[in-house]
């Protein structure tokens, strides 16, 4: 039922069933608005919800496209700037493999394509930030750890849509790669609250406190990241 699209004053939307759910409710993301429904729901209600709820609807679409509208738009060639810990470096060729990385001011990138298409560069670009991310999160995963005389498993870099970072109860850490596009203040933070969960595994008045004794401007910091967070892409 989910694939099937329905319009309303043109506001087009999907019906979601879900085992699950008790009660009606409704999502507005960058794909368009949902309707989610209990399974033994008749389709009827669910129509009828978004109806009576078509202000709210069209509120959250405006906020949507305000957001879209602040996402940088990147030309991937080479001599073309992206950021990187808040800092805009420029794309430059690395003569060999063993070249790429990003230092000195510049993102050096390997390419064995002599002319590389946006689509080439963008990828190898992308592979490129999740290996320095991965590096440079797991240092500080360990930094700040060790300030805490806590101990993690593994560290670990994947594109998440709505988390930036993750601690599971076997002390896994987790983090969204595409966070190092923001200043590094806002990365250190992010790492202060992961590794807090590996004696918190909660958002308890004591986790905030020893966020705080590692972090005393945390608020502001996650209010960036909460407010700024959509424009950190590649």
């Amino acid at each position: 039922m989910s694939g099937d699209l329905f319009s309303f004053e043109e506001v087009t939307y999907r019906l979601a069933r879900s085992p699950r759910r008790k009660r009606l409710g409704l999502v507005v993301t960058e794909r368009g608005a949902e309707v989610r429904i209990p399974q033994r729901c008749a389709e009827r209600h669910g129509h009828q919800f978004l109806r009576e709820n078509i202000q709210w609807v069209r509120a959250q679409l405006r906020g949507v496209a305000e957001r879209q509208s602040q996402v940088p738009e990147h030309h991937f060639a080479f001599g073309a700037h992206f950021p990187w810990l808040g800092k805009t470096l420029e794309l430059d060729r690395a003569a060999c493999a063993a070249d790429a990385g990003i230092r000195d001011g510049f993102i050096q990138l390997y390419s064995r394509v002599r002319e590389p298409d946006e689509k080439q560069v963008q990828g190898a670009l992308q592979k490129l930030y999740q290996k320095e991310a991965l590096q440079l999160l797991a240092e500080k995963s360990r930094q700040y750890a060790d300030r805490l005389g806590l101990t993690f498993s593994t560290v670990k870099v994947r594109r998440t849509r709505s988390k930036w970072g993750h601690c599971t109860i076997r002390g896994e850490l987790q983090y969204n790669w595409l966070v190092c596009l923001a200043p590094e203040p806002v990365v250190d933070y992010l790492v202060i609250h992961e590794v807090c969960h590996l004696q918190h595994h909660n958002h308890s008045r004591e986790f905030w406190s020893l966020v705080a004794s590692l972090c005393p401007d945390y608020k502001r910091l996650r209010r960036w990241l909460k407010e700024n967070g959509h424009t950190l892409q590649l």
